[in-house]
């Protein structure tokens, strides 16, 4: 009788703890967006990203050159220089001025720290005529009636901490004092005087390893930053794990921290697998222009609050908002900014840089500002150093040579092509594994209802 009950008790030990496993996993889905955006947006602050210099809360850190191989930022463009603001509203709101860009194409995107894009100022959404608009805290942490009395348009935000990515376009390098101009003339400033400092992101102890120190953030970020009611449910059901407690992961039981060890792991590999397999491809292009559609709450200045820009389901919005997380942070909604990327060739074979290929565009992609096609490694989505300095080609690259029918042709390969038609419209990859990403900015109806597709790439060599 004692073995049968021991027997019994280890079965239901193991199935608590698969249990547990399970729930840790899917906890590391809905949980990651939040804890790498306040990485980031912690890195912004202390170290600087890329070419910007580290820049307290509140203040638009700028990038003064257009993106290169040291800027370790996941998906960076090469098309246009960065403005980016970390912004607390703990000091109360801020007023934001947006100077005139004409017909620049410009856009401010605002995200809050569940990755959310609530709001955009820009060519697209306010025009080129630049504007004054008042940053509110959220309404659970602000004055409900701050945006009236300033007379000003408002803009809510959905959590205290979040981030502005503004974007300029750049035409060369004797374009960028025009755009430094721009840059500098944007500006924030707090509304009511306090001499308190920006709170900031809560310090969060690690030194757990990896998985604990992940679901540490997780518990101490998720209560400082709530997401939306509806998803709030979703992180109520991790209290087995610890992660709606007041007290550390670290103290929580062998057998939970265990769990959460093996749901870590277990989650990671399937986000990193399903940035190359989960998507429905088209002529072997990811174009999903859905990746960013998972806010349904939050509808700021210039953003589209519509069926067709929304996933409502809860685990495949979590399962995109973590993709997109890991693959491109602060990307863009598609309206704004449609990606597509690839990671094979037409025969569905891996891209390598140990072969050559061919992407013949034609028609060219429609788009109301422009397009680029960008080219990273893997699995890092970084830009690689090459010898001519080419980290993108679009239709403001200089010195390409169009087909005779008004395509365009572009090479792909390690080494320069030895063809001088070729090698004008070289886009150098690294040595290994790479990914694609054409970028469309404003684009066409064409694009958005799947008349126009980007063609396979082509393996030649």
């Amino acid at each position: 009788m004692t073995r049968v009950f021991r027997g019994a008790m280890e079965g239901r030990v193991q199935q608590v703890t698969e249990e547990l496993t399970e729930l840790a996993t899917e906890a590391f889905v809905v949980g990651f967006p939040l804890v790498f955006d306040l990485e980031q947006v912690v890195r912004f602050t202390e170290e600087g990203i890329g070419s910007i210099p580290a820049t307290p809360y509140n203040v638009f850190g700028h990038a003064r050159r257009l993106a290169g191989p040291d800027d370790a930022f996941v998906s960076v463009n090469n098309d246009t220089v960065y403005s980016i603001a970390q912004i607390d509203l703990s000091v109360g709101p801020l007023r934001l001025s947006v100077p005139a860009a004409g017909d620049r194409y410009h856009v401010l995107q605002f995200v809050d720290a569940w990755t959310n894009n609530f709001a955009y100022i820009g060519t697209r959404a306010t025009g080129g005529a630049g504007g004054e608009y008042l940053l509110l805290p959220p309404e659970s942490e602000g004055d409900p009636d701050a945006g009236a009395e300033a007379g000003i348009p408002a803009i809510r935000f959905p959590t205290r901490v979040a981030t502005i990515v503004g974007r300029w376009a750049v035409d060369g390098d004797d374009d960028l004092p025009a755009v430094h101009a721009l840059q500098d003339a944007l500006t924030l400033t707090q509304v009511r005087e306090s001499l308190a400092p920006a709170q900031g992101v809560p310090v969060v102890a690690t030194g757990q390893g990896e998985a604990l120190d992940f679901f540490e953030k997780l518990r101490v970020w998720s209560q400082a930053f709530p997401p939306a009611e509806r998803d709030r449910p979703a992180l109520d059901s991790y209290a087995p794990l610890g992660l709606v407690s007041p007290y550390p992961i670290a103290e929580q039981p062998e057998g939970v921290r265990d769990a959460l060890a093996a749901g870590y792991a277990l989650g990671k590999e399937a986000l990193e697998s399903s940035l190359s397999t989960a998507i429905a491809l088209v002529d072997h292009w990811q174009a999903n222009l859905h990746m960013f559609d998972y806010n349904l709450d939050f509808f700021e200045l210039g953003t589209l609050d519509g069926p067709e820009w929304t996933l409502p389901e809860p685990r495949t919005r979590y399962a995109h908002r973590a993709a997109a997380a890991l693959g491109g942070l602060w990307g863009n909604h598609a309206y704004e900014a449609a990606y597509l990327m690839t990671y094979e060739d037409q025969d569905g074979e891996p891209l390598s840089g140990e072969h050559s290929y061919r992407l013949r565009l034609h028609p060219l992609p429609p788009v109301g500002a422009f397009w680029s096609i960008t080219m990273y490694d893997v699995p890092n989505f970084y830009l690689v150093r090459n010898p001519i300095e080419r980290y993108s080609i679009g239709d403001r690259t200089r010195g390409l040579v169009y087909d005779d029918d008004g395509g365009l042709t572009i090479t792909m390969s390690a080494t320069r092509p030895t063809d001088e038609r070729a090698a004008a419209n070289w886009l150098p990859t690294p040595a290994g594994a790479f990914r694609p990403v054409l970028r469309l900015y404003a684009p066409g109806d064409e694009v958005m209802d799947g008349r126009w597709a980007a063609p396979a790439i082509e393996r030649i060599g």
